[in-house]
């Protein structure tokens, strides 16, 4: 598996403080092992699932071997759900 963050979830992970980050980035690695972790879940009427990382949440599809991280945001705040209605 390879990994590819969009240009939007690179800068968000820049703005995090180093436990998050940690957090954060350990949760997207595991993807690369399991692309589909029981704790995803696939998002209704599009391509993305979602996994939490702790109160992030990651955005992220699968295309043949590469796991698209498109987005991480804040796990309780719909801006998440609206960003990605804008892509």
């Amino acid at each position: 598996m390879k990994l590819q963050l969009s240009r939007k979830a690179y800068r968000f992970l820049g703005t995090l403080d180093a436990k998050q980050y940690r957090q954060v980035v350990r949760k997207i690695f595991a993807l690369l092992r399991d692309s589909h972790p029981t704790d995803s879940k696939e998002l209704k009427g599009s391509p993305f699932r979602r996994v939490d990382a702790g109160e992030y949440l990651i955005v992220y599809r699968l295309e043949k071997d590469i796991v698209k991280i498109t987005l991480v945001g804040k796990r309780n705040d719909g801006e998440v759900y609206k960003k990605l209605e804008r892509l």
